[in-house]
């Protein structure tokens, strides 16, 4: 049968018919633990009660109407975000690379708005913020960008996590106006900021006049244990990204503001048919009442310690493990080589898994899992390290 769907993906050889909170079956009856949630995107799980309730509601009264008009639950979601971020607004879309788009063309705004006739904006080694041409250019994997070129100009490169080389653009780059970076690098490997790194950059963005501008495409809405990532510490950023684990597989993103930065796109700077729309924004509002009255957050910390502290004290020892990291429920594994195989391994012993960054084990479970699961998770892969480990050390 000839195959209509482009051949963007290389799919796993598994579909899968329904699921109930961090389990999915598939068209056999099959049921596997699900430990990266659609790519960070089902934060509630699948088939979540109050979500699917608010969404059937919401589709039986109306789906869209354009930004023509007042949205009312855009309006109400909008209040939720920037009560629990600090910003002072939002613009809604349909995806995380969206959302990084609005940043960039606010950078855009504000530096010319400074007089900058080339602004510039600085992004991190290791990188990921989508794959439209802007945000493709911004990420920093050569892989994303090969055969897309030319590229996008207005960026410039600093390594992830370095303030003196971020200090040394900012001495030969006049043309800077924005910084942008995700707390914890998601495609990246799962790497994690140095403790004080942010203030030490919201120090030097107000310094120089610059915007700090964070994508928390992956690390918002609970992920790491804090509503934001950026929330582990005192800053707070000019602009935020989210996306992803917003909608609970609904799709919609939002670029947040606050201060000067939130008073730059006036009416025709930019928009959307779709982003927005009061079914997408009804699917928001679901997440974030359960992730707050279902203390999710708090549940987050703590089965992202009991994971992180499982995974260290059955795989600490064993050679070929590098490091297990991460904050909340976003956790790495680096280990010592290209270890691929390790996801169809996971699937065929019922366990949802991805590699990224080709050696990194990444996992990213639902929010509602509980201690036992947890446990589960563990007691499937940990087998299945030790055993490539052990296969790497003999050949």
């Amino acid at each position: 049968m000839t195959n209509t769907v482009m051949s963007t993906y290389n799919r796993l050889p598994v579909s899968f018919s329904h699921g109930k909170g961090v389990w999915l079956v598939d068209e056999q009856d099959k049921r596997y633990l699900d430990a990266i949630s659609g790519i960070g995107v089902n934060a509630l799980g699948h088939a979540h009660p109050e979500l699917t309730r608010r969404i059937q509601d919401q589709a039986g009264q109306l789906l869209h109407t354009s930004n023509l008009y007042g949205v009312k639950n855009q309006q109400a979601l909008a209040d939720q975000l920037c009560a629990l971020s600090g910003m002072d607004n939002a613009f809604f879309c349909n995806s995380g690379a969206e959302g990084n788009e609005a940043a960039i063309k606010l950078a855009r705004l504000y530096g010319h708005k400074r007089d900058i006739d080339r602004p510039t904006v600085v992004v991190m080694e290791g990188a990921f913020h989508g794959r439209t041409l802007a945000t493709l250019t911004a990420s920093g994997s050569r892989k994303v960008q090969a055969g897309f070129e030319p590229l996008v100009n207005g960026f410039t490169r600093a390594p992830f996590g370095d303030i003196s080389a971020l200090e040394n653009i900012a001495k030969n780059n006049s043309d800077v106006c924005a910084i942008l970076l995700e707390p914890i690098q998601g495609e990246g490997g799962i790497n994690v900021l140095p403790d004080g790194f942010l203030e030490q950059l919201r120090a030097l963005c107000d310094k120089h006049q610059w915007l700090l501008m964070l994508d928390e495409v992956q690390t918002g809405n609970g992920r790491t244990g804090k509503f934001f990532a950026y929330q582990h510490s005192t800053v707070m950023p000019d602009v935020v990204v989210t996306a992803k684990g917003l909608g609970g597989g609904m799709p919609i993103g939002a670029c947040l503001a606050r201060g000067e930065a939130a008073e730059l796109f006036k009416p025709g700077n930019h928009g959307t048919t779709f982003g927005g729309n009061p079914l997408a924004c009804a699917a928001g509002l679901a997440v974030v009442d359960a992730l707050q009255n279902d203390k999710l957050i708090e549940n987050a910390q703590q089965r992202g310690q009991q994971l992180v502290d499982g995974l260290n004290q059955r795989l600490g020892n064993v050679k070929g493990v590098i490091t297990v990291r991460g904050k909340g429920l976003m956790v790495g594994i680096e280990l010592a080589a290209a270890c691929g195989e390790l996801v169809q391994q996971a699937l065929d012993a019922g366990l949802l898994i991805n590699v990224t960054s080709e050696k990194v084990v990444r996992l990213l479970p639902p929010l509602v899992i509980n201690q036992d699961e947890v446990q589960q998770l563990i007691d499937t892969l940990c087998p299945l390290i030790e055993n490539w480990a052990a296969q790497r050390d003999a050949a």
